[in-house]
C-alpha cells in the first residue's frame, strides 16, 4: 500500500491545500494529512481545532482514502513511523520550490529513504496562502474564495472573537 504525507501548520486550511490534498489522494494509496506544530510560528487556531477543520473540508467519499492526524515531533520520524513513499507539497511560485526542495534535501539528511513530490498548484489558487488567509480575515476583508465553504463561518468567527479581545 502506497501511503503518502501531505504535512502543513494548515492555520487555517485553505482551498489550496484542499486542491492539493484531493489531487495528491489520487497518487495514492492513502494520503495522511499531518497537522503539525511548529515552534517558529504562533498558530490561531489550535491543533485540535487545525485538525477539525481539515475533516470538515474533506467531506464525503474522499475521507476514504484521507486520513487526517496531528504531529508533534520531526516530520521524518512519521514518514518512518508510517512507512511513506513521499511527501507531497504544493508549489505557488519558485520560490515555493527552491524553499521546499531544500527541505526535502535537508530531510533525506535525517532520512536516507525520504523522497518528495511537489505539486504545482492551480492558477487561480496561486495567491492563497494562510497568512494572507489571516491578514484579509482578520480586518474583515471577504475570504470566501480562499476558504473551504465548509469552515467558512468557523473561521470567519475567530476572526471576529480575535478582534474583540
Amino acid at each position: 500500500m502506497k501511503v503518502m504525507l501531505f504535512p502543513g501548520t494548515f492555520d487555517p486550511f485553505t482551498r489550496g491545500h484542499r486542491d492539493i490534498a484531493r489531487r495528491a489522494s489520487k497518487l495514492c494509496d492513502e494520503l495522511v494529512v499531518a497537522v503539525m506544530e511548529n515552534s517558529a510560528k504562533t498558530p490561531l487556531f489550535t491543533i485540535e481545532e487545525r485538525e477539525d477543520l481539515i475533516r470538515k473540508s474533506l467531506t464525503g467519499e474522499e475521507l476514504d482514502h484521507i486520513k487526517v492526524m496531528k504531529w508533534d515531533g520531526l516530520l521524518v520520524d512519521l514518514y518512518s513511523d508510517l512507512g511513506c513513499c513521499a511527501v507531497v507539497r504544493g508549489i505557488r511560485s519558485e520560490s515555493d520550490f527552491r524553499y521546499e526542495a531544500e527541505l526535502a534535501l535537508a530531510n533525506r539528511l535525517l532520512y536516507p529513504g525520504y523522497d518528495a513530490v511537489l505539486l504545482p498548484c492551480r492558477d487561480d489558487m496561486s495567491l492563497i496562502s494562510s497568512t494572507i488567509v489571516k491578514e484579509v480575515g482578520f480586518y474583515g476583508g471577504d475570504i470566501s474564495k480562499m476558504v473551504p465553504a465548509e469552515i467558512l463561518e468557523e473561521v470567519k468567527d475567530k476572526f471576529k472573537k480575535g478582534r474583540k479581545q
